[in-house]
């Protein structure tokens, strides 16, 4: 009891800094509630801008073969509470959204995603700690999931790295707020 007291005196501060630091984050709703939103946006620019980014960020590994094992393979990416998800496999020289099913999917919360994309959150602790669940083909996502682990950061633009890393912060920190604990 003794021991307790102080670490819950001091998660509770942590809370109430994050708050007052950003006290708008309360505000934001849980990615689940903007869901209906994004299925009114047209297929097409989400296609399109997925794609894009893909072959920008992934261009040097495409360019060196690191992506060949993908070749006439088809890896999804869900987002549980956004409602989205995309097939990608890669063309001769970019990676394209497929229409036809995965053979390997990855599927967690968007703020998960966005923490794994930003390098903020290992891949290991989030498929341990159930907040990333892969299924299918668990060679072929494995595969990749090392490949993506161990692709160097400096290639993707700053700028990407920069933004992915903002909004994975606020995500970590507005889920937090919303719950009311303090930012892992």
């Amino acid at each position: 009891g003794a021991l307790i007291a102080p670490m819950l005196a001091d998660m509770h501060s942590d809370t109430d800094r994050t708050a007052s630091r950003h006290p708008w984050l309360r505000l934001l709703p849980p990615p689940a509630r903007l869901a209906p939103l994004l299925r009114l946006l047209p297929r097409a620019p989400q296609r399109h801008g997925m794609e894009r980014l893909l072959t920008q960020v992934l261009a040097e590994p495409i360019a060196q073969g690191a992506l060949d094992f993908m070749r006439g393979r088809r890896i999804g990416i869900e987002v549980t509470d956004l409602g989205l998800a995309w097939v990608i496999e890669l063309d001769d020289t970019r990676l394209r959204l497929a229409d036809a099913p995965a053979e390997a999917s990855v599927r967690g919360s968007a703020t998960d995603l966005l923490l794994l994309a930003a390098r903020l959150e290992d891949a290991d602790t989030l498929f341990f700690q159930r907040r990333l669940v892969l299924t299918g083909d668990t060679e072929l996502g494995l595969t990749a999931r090392n490949l993506l682990d161990s692709l160097p950061w400096e290639p993707v633009p700053l700028a990407l790295r920069i933004v992915l890393n903002r909004c994975a912060h606020i995500a970590r920190e507005a889920r937090a707020a919303y719950h009311g604990h303090a930012p892992a």
